[in-house]
């Protein structure tokens, strides 16, 4: 079973930045980040393949950047001019693919992020 472990997150002023890590325990196909705010459903953000194809949610794009260094099996979210909707809990996500909830094979602790003034 592969271990994500996340870092990042916190607190920011709307218009801020902050950047998310997730670290896996071994090689892995498609890695990215799920959120889920209260009273809402969980949501895919971004996730990047080994090869560098990225995707992205409509609420994020030109805000967001994932990328990940394979040598370290590590995946980074650039998350810039933050939204106080941006809020929500942050997890990293890991499989074959990540496109659907039940296509991933291990989440992470989940980290929190809060967009306010």
């Amino acid at each position: 079973q592969v271990q994500l472990v996340e870092s990042g997150g916190g607190l920011v002023q709307p218009g801020g930045s902050l950047r998310l890590s997730c670290a896996a325990s071994g090689s892995i196909l498609s890695m990215g980040w799920y959120r889920q705010a209260p009273g809402k459903q969980r949501e895919l953000v971004a996730a990047i393949t080994k090869g560098g194809w990225t995707n992205y949610a409509d609420s994020v794009k030109g805000r967001f950047t994932i990328s990940r260094d394979n040598a370290k099996n590590t995946v980074f979210l650039q998350m810039n001019n933050l939204k106080p909707e941006d809020t929500a809990v942050y997890s990293c996500a890991a499989g074959v693919g990540i496109s659907t909830l039940a296509s991933v094979g291990a989440w992470g602790q989940g980290t929190q992020v809060t967009v306010s003034s």
